[in-house]
């Protein structure tokens, strides 16, 4: 979302510094030793004036020693281009992933859709609370038929690209049973949240006419 394309690698991480990592052992990263790092454990062991900072000191260290996780100088670039547009970008992602969302809900192919944008979406108290309302462009949905219905249904969309990331201005689907998850067994799958009709879109802001009428003559096909 923040280039627009999915044409840079690279993100952005924000930490308030407030949260206690230590406090609990929910988070065992923090809690127990870090042997590349002489048996320190972030969370506990740092002085105090700096437990607070567990988080980002340990990603400003060990993923950057282990990924070399630092941006290069092209895709800087490429998100400095993106975020000039973001603001207006995201308003289109979210209006046109709520009338996806709401089309596919009714459509007697799918049988369940979540997207927190929807009134009786589990997440949606929490959507109007954190986001605004706005929801996000991600939608996921079930189709009847199983595999083969979500294979055939990428195979027909004519609009929408089949690729595996998500945030790009186009629109985009994939379904991860028969692509990106095709590697498990049905189990494994399923332990994944992977059902066999399973889609992500990732909605863009193409006019949404052309994204409903793809996504309607693809569920017909």
């Amino acid at each position: 979302w923040t280039g627009g394309h999915g044409t840079g690698i690279g993100g952005i991480v924000v930490d308030s510094g407030t949260f206690k990592w230590g406090a609990t052992r929910n988070h065992p990263i923090y809690t127990e030793a870090d042997n590349s790092y002489g048996g320190l454990r972030w969370g506990l062991d740092l002085p105090e004036e700096l437990l607070p900072l567990a988080y980002i000191l340990r990603m400003r260290t060990v993923p950057l020693r282990n990924l070399g996780a630092c941006i290069s100088p092209d895709n800087s670039w490429m998100f400095l281009q993106g975020i000039e547009t973001l603001p207006l970008r995201m308003e289109r992602h979210c209006e046109n992933a709520l009338k996806v969302a709401e089309f596919l809900k009714n459509h007697p192919n799918v049988e369940w859709v979540r997207y927190p944008g929807l009134p009786d979406d589990p997440e949606f108290e929490k959507n109007q609370k954190y986001l605004g309302g706005k929801g996000g462009s991600l939608v996921t949905l079930e189709l009847k038929g199983g595999a083969a219905a979500g294979k055939h249904f990428i195979d027909s969309l004519e609009l929408l690209s089949h690729v595996a990331n998500v945030g790009d201005a186009k629109s985009l689907a994939i379904h991860p049973a028969t692509t990106t998850h095709s590697q498990m067994n049905p189990e494994e799958q399923k332990l994944c949240g992977i059902t066999p009709g399973f889609v992500r879109l990732s909605v863009g802001i193409e006019s949404i006419e052309d994204i409903l009428a793809d996504i309607e003559q693809a569920l017909g096909a």
